[in-house]
């Protein structure tokens, strides 16, 4: 995450989620592992093997839908926490472009709009070894308090 974030203000304390602790084993699991974490813009990669497949041999949509639900989410909720909120999905559409069978994959998600209430995302994921887009989507959420602890 940088120190500012120069157009929403995010603060330096702002959950580092590079570990992905509080996001769950779920997560975990699959194996995404955040890169860079500000309001503007997330990175982040996956490396896909045997745990990822279908029976039919290919990476899951079902990987690129969720890593795509997440970097949104982080980002969009890094965008707002200064401002004591986080964002919510509430609509995720992902377009798969070409199937792989293993190999690592990066993803790129940054802002299309942040508004007051809402915020639209884009989201690629693209194979590391050749740069090749696998499957884009734009996430819509929704900005809310955080919760009271």
């Amino acid at each position: 995450m940088t120190d500012q974030d120069a157009t929403r203000g995010t603060p330096q304390s702002f959950p580092a989620f590079a570990s992905l602790p509080l996001a769950g084993a779920w997560l975990q699991d699959h194996g995404l592992v955040l890169d860079e974490i500000s309001g503007t813009r997330v990175t982040a990669h996956i490396d896909l093997d045997a745990r990822h497949l279908t029976p039919w041999g290919v990476i899951h949509g079902g990987v690129y839908t969720t890593a795509i639900e997440s970097v949104a989410s982080v980002g969009a909720s890094a965008a707002v926490f200064g401002q004591g909120q986080f964002a919510v999905g509430l609509n995720n559409t992902t377009d798969f472009l070409r199937s792989m069978r293993e190999g690592t994959v990066d993803i790129v998600a940054e802002p299309v709009i942040q508004g007051r209430t809402q915020q639209l995302w884009r989201v690629t994921i693209t194979r590391r070894a050749d740069g090749k887009a696998v499957a884009q989507g734009q996430v819509r959420l929704h900005n809310v308090p955080l919760p009271n602890e």
